[in-house]
């Protein structure tokens, strides 16, 4: 009996004596924890190169559907499809895939980027953000179905692929 009576008076007079200890202590453990576990899950520069060269593939795809239906037998559904997609991935933060440590390296291949795109990373982000413009465009023009403005818009996403690629990729 006099054990619980004493606890109880401590547990008490501690939470009374110190209310925002117990916080602090919380707020502490928590930030400890957020830590360990982001340093744990940070990606390696082989992984962000191996993401950066899906997201840029599955965009040398949609392009290619939409190329092609351009070209010949013209299925709007197809094309808005691949208009969705191209926009989703350019308006997905496709410049934060190129973080410091990944402008050499290998991901499913060696890397294309050349060294401008972390040195000049604000005009990289620049053409990135007009590039995510000019996707959200072409997948708003493929919803109306027209033929003639969806080749008009894909030529403006096309010449803005064309920019980057001259200022920011390696040819071989």
């Amino acid at each position: 009996m006099w054990v619980e009576k004493r606890f109880h008076f401590r547990n008490r007079a501690v939470m009374r004596a110190r209310p925002h200890a117990f916080l602090r202590i919380a707020l502490v453990a928590s930030a400890l924890l957020a830590v360990s576990v982001f340093a744990e899950t940070a990606p390696r520069a082989e992984s962000l190169i191996k993401w950066r060269q899906s997201a840029y593939q599955v965009i040398a795809w949609n392009s290619a559907r939409i190329k092609a239906a351009l070209a010949g037998q013209y299925a709007p559904q197809d094309v808005q499809s691949a208009a969705n997609a191209l926009a989703a991935v350019a308006n997905s933060g496709l410049a934060t895939l190129f973080a410091p440590g990944t402008a050499d390296g290998k991901g499913w291949r060696e890397t294309a980027a050349r060294e401008e795109v972390f040195s000049d990373a604000a005009k990289f982000r620049a053409l990135n953000e007009e590039f995510a413009r000019e996707t959200s465009t072409l997948a708003r023009v493929a919803a109306s179905g027209d033929r003639t403005t969806v080749n008009e818009q894909f030529l403006k996403v096309a010449q803005t692929c064309k920019s980057c690629h001259n200022q920011f990729r390696q040819t071989d």
